[in-house]
């Protein structure tokens, strides 16, 4: 896989990032710094297991002021991941475990890869969330706390991300996230593109915690006469 197509299979599946975190409120009138941050995500991560959430999605290219905003669906599972983008780029993004799918209805055609060797910096990036604990996301990011903000008339907290492998670094020189306080979820994400100064957002609604996602809602079914192309 190059690594152009890897970076853009990475925009695709990055609408997950993040959705994973749980509901957890944190105590009233918090006192908010990058370690008590750092310590809620660990409290947090402790009992997620599914999620499901409406996604949407902006990539903003700063050079000649251009947005484009896409919305669709997700469910998570572990290590499994169905995003569905609807129409005017309506494709299916399937992830379980090392393989990936991406199906494009128009072409009536679906990509297999085997992540392999690019599945540890996939992993990197997905650390934003999927219940990952605090003192796990360190590992990977210098973690800022930057301040509270409201946002879609919710309080929440912003940290920054900034990635301490020069391999991720090379794709996005830092990302943001807002929290919502109240129940401890992301309502935006977003990842600043390096060198270009372009970045695209991800705010997420309609989020349910622990939803019940039976193993079929994660198989690779393909309507008939779809091309099948493995890379």
């Amino acid at each position: 896989m190059t690594k152009g197509r890897l970076t853009a299979l990475f925009f695709c599946l990055l609408s997950a990032a993040g959705l994973s975190f749980l509901a957890f409120a944190a105590p009233q009138n918090h006192v908010w710094t990058t370690a008590t941050a750092l310590g809620q995500l660990d409290a947090a991560a402790k009992d997620f297991h599914s999620l499901s959430a409406d996604v949407e999605r902006t990539k903003v290219t700063v050079v000649v002021n251009d947005r484009s905003t896409e919305t669709g669906s997700i469910l998570v599972r572990g290590d499994k991941m169905l995003l569905e983008m609807k129409a005017p780029d309506a494709r299916t993004i399937l992830r379980t475990g090392d393989n990936l799918y991406v199906y494009n209805p128009g072409l009536k055609r679906v990509e297999e890869y085997n992540l392999g060797k690019n599945r540890a910096l996939l992993d990197k990036f997905l650390l934003l969330g999927f219940g990952t604990p605090g003192k796990e996301l360190q590992k990977n990011y210098l973690v800022t706390f930057v301040g509270e903000s409201p946002l879609d008339d919710r309080k929440t907290i912003e940290l920054e991300l900034t990635p301490k492998s020069a391999e991720v670094r090379n794709q996005f020189s830092k990302i943001q996230i807002w929290l919502d306080e109240s129940s401890w979820l992301p309502v935006q994400q977003q990842f600043n593109e390096t060198g270009s100064g372009d970045y695209f957002t991800v705010r997420y609604s309609k989020m349910v915690r622990n939803p019940g996602l039976p193993d079929s809602r994660f198989k690779p079914h393909w309507p008939k006469g779809t091309v099948q192309i493995k890379h």
